[in-house]
């Protein structure tokens, strides 16, 4: 077993955690709303918050509801399921990750075009919308090639790459949406029926491989953008929730990235 410094995942995830972390504010600028994605097929893992284990078994394909962190410092380190932190090395650790206030923020560890796992930082867009409109979001997290979405058969996201998004507002419906190969038929995804609510933001996320034929769909629901400008919206997991295990990967992700002196590792078999 070796372990590999991954300064290039470093230097990558400084943009996208920078930008994702000063995204729309919320009422409260002491307190940051995170949702994390586990979006990386075969891997359970472990994660200890300052020293304590806080999220035993995080399967793959899980995508939390949203907790509300204090601004504040943390270490994080995420080990393989059933490893002891004693005498094994973490999969992932961070240390001394600063958690900014004020941001709304979906983190997904996900596998990068080439299969390559990763880490990614994703703004959630609480603007309001107009009476009758519904957001749509769409986040490519899929070891796959450039992808359209296409809604009743229709494309409304063209040539979308790994780890892009597009945010599209539209008019509330129920709509059937999947997901093919760029500039062809070929589904790969779906189709899948989405209920776009007036005054919510519906995040889908394509994940898994496409080579290894697990490619899945995950769907995240923010609501309360209509109404009230002054009230915060929440975020709501699609898929299962889990109480405060969002402590998990946003540290992981924004560590390195957004600090100077983190440490972002990641554990490769011999």
């Amino acid at each position: 077993m070796r372990k590999v410094t991954t300064t290039s995942a470093i230097a990558l995830m400084a943009g996208a955690s920078t930008v994702a972390l000063a995204g729309p504010a919320m009422a409260d600028n002491h307190e940051a709303s995170v949702s994390v994605l586990h979006a990386v097929p075969g891997l359970t893992v472990d994660v200890y918050v300052n020293g304590e284990e806080t999220v035993p078994d995080f399967e793959p394909g899980t995508l939390t509801d949203p907790l509300t962190l204090p601004e504040g410092s943390y270490d994080i380190a995420v080990y393989a399921d059933g490893d002891d932190p004693e005498s094994a090395e973490p999969a992932i650790s961070a240390e001394g990750v600063e958690v900014p206030g004020g941001a709304n923020v979906t983190l997904a560890a996900h596998l990068a075009e080439d299969g390559t796992p990763m880490l990614s930082a994703f703004a959630n867009d609480t603007s309001m919308l107009d009476a009758g409109q519904a957001r749509l979001t769409v986040r490519h997290a899929a070891a796959a090639p450039a992808v359209d979405v296409r809604a009743g058969g229709s494309p409304v996201v063209e040539g979308l790459t790994n780890p892009g998004e597009q945010v599209l507002d539209l008019e509330a419906a129920m709509v059937s949406a999947d997901v093919v190969l760029a500039g062809t038929e070929e589904v790969v995804l779906g189709p899948a029926d989405l209920d776009l609510m007036e005054g919510t933001n519906t995040i889908v996320y394509a994940w898994g491989s496409a080579e290894d034929g697990t490619l899945d769909l995950a769907v995240q629901t923010i609501d309360g953008l209509h109404g009230d400008p002054g009230g915060v919206p929440s975020g709501q997991g699609g898929l299962a929730g889990a109480g405060p295990v969002m402590a998990i990967l946003l540290m992981a992700g924004a560590a390195g990235a957004v600090l100077a002196g983190s440490r972002l590792v990641r554990r490769e078999a011999a």
